[in-house]
């Protein structure tokens, strides 16, 4: 499969993720629950994370391209799945169900999946692809404080 085909596949699955994670959001951000928490002081203003998000799913969905078009396996489409699995579930876990604790879990697992990507799939082909990684290694950190923040201070 030819590269562009590849972005364009995960563009088109990375942004159905987040839009079928918004969805099951059922209020999320918004709502009343999520409104009367005890939010960490370094909380940022609503509109970064869809900005962060849409840089993040930009850069995740390049790397996926560049790693398939060199790499294509079934070890690789399950890592992905597991992958978009964690992110869609997070949302509906933490907002939806109002469990906090294992939204950590789960939004830990997804931190420790792709610090495995950049790990592991750096070859000479993979080596400067991999740093389209760190945004979400960074936005996945600042986004685990976040919700640990939650789960010991509410």
């Amino acid at each position: 499969m030819k590269k562009l085909q590849y972005v364009t596949i995960f563009l088109v699955i990375n942004f159905g993720g987040l839009a079928l994670g918004s969805w099951l959001m059922d209020g999320g951000s918004t709502g009343d629950w999520y409104n009367n928490l005890n939010k960490a002081p370094w909380t940022p203003p609503g509109w970064v994370f869809g900005a962060a998000w849409t840089f993040i799913m930009l850069c995740f969905s390049w790397y996926l391209a560049e790693l398939f078009h060199n790499r294509a396996s079934k070890f690789l489409w399950i890592l992905f799945s597991i992958e978009v699995l964690l992110n869609v579930s997070w949302n509906w876990f933490f907002f939806n169900q109002h469990l906090a604790g294992l939204g950590l879990l789960i939004i830990s697992l997804l931190t420790l999946l792709i610090i495995y990507f950049f790990i592991t799939f750096r070859n000479d082909r993979l080596k400067y692809a991999k740093y389209l990684l760190l945004p979400y290694i960074i936005w996945l950190c600042v986004a685990t404080s976040l919700n640990g923040y939650v789960v010991l201070y509410n």
